[in-house]
């Protein structure tokens, strides 16, 4: 119903936002993703999606149309809602979402807050086909670079480092170099941890 939002930024924090568009004033609920992007400028256009439910209408705004889409494609799972959904965004990028969705990462999924492994499970199951189809993502790649990350991961909680700690790291390190094969990857993490 409401596709974007174009007007004067009266309110900013890192949940919502409120658009002033002629005169009348939009609580936009958005993520950390979108709080990030959001320039300190007097306009702003944010693309919407406006949730309705019997006692309430909320609108959920985002600074990319693809960070929409993939927050749409999130509330078709059974289990996930909207604010699940936000924060899903807020915790890590987009980006990383889709390549764990298309990799079957169901690890990076859990790691969210509010998740857990039978609802990141479900997630993959339900959106998998449908993100290497729309993403056009090669499979074997995400396999394989899901693979490298596992198995640094791995090695590095045999050296005796934290996981939590490691995955950060190695999820930085493997964001900036998709192709880092293990070795490389450790040895980054190493000097990093």
């Amino acid at each position: 119903m409401i596709a974007h939002l174009q007007g004067r930024l009266v309110e900013k924090n890192p949940t919502e936002v409120v658009i002033d568009c002629g005169g009348v004033g939009y609580q936009v609920n958005i993520s950390l993703h979108t709080f990030s992007l959001i320039p300190n400028s007097e306009n702003i256009k944010l693309y919407t999606h406006l949730q309705i439910k019997e006692d309430a209408h909320t609108l959920y705004g985002f600074a990319e149309k693809s960070e929409r889409e993939i927050f749409r494609m999130l509330l078709s799972v059974s289990g996930i809602g909207a604010g699940i959904a936000r924060t899903m965004l807020s915790s890590i990028e987009p980006k990383q979402i889709i390549n764990a969705i298309a990799s079957g990462d169901v690890g990076v999924i859990q790691s969210i807050k509010g998740i857990g492994n039978k609802t990141a499970q479900r997630v993959i199951l339900d959106l998998k086909e449908k993100v290497v189809k729309l993403y056009d993502i090669d499979e074997v790649f995400a396999v394989q670079n899901n693979r490298n990350r596992d198995e640094a991961l791995s090695a590095l909680e045999v050296l005796g480092f934290v996981r939590k700690a490691s995955e950060k790291v190695v999820e930085r390190i493997v964001k900036e170099d998709p192709e880092a094969t293990v070795e490389t990857i450790i040895k980054k993490a190493l000097k990093s941890l």
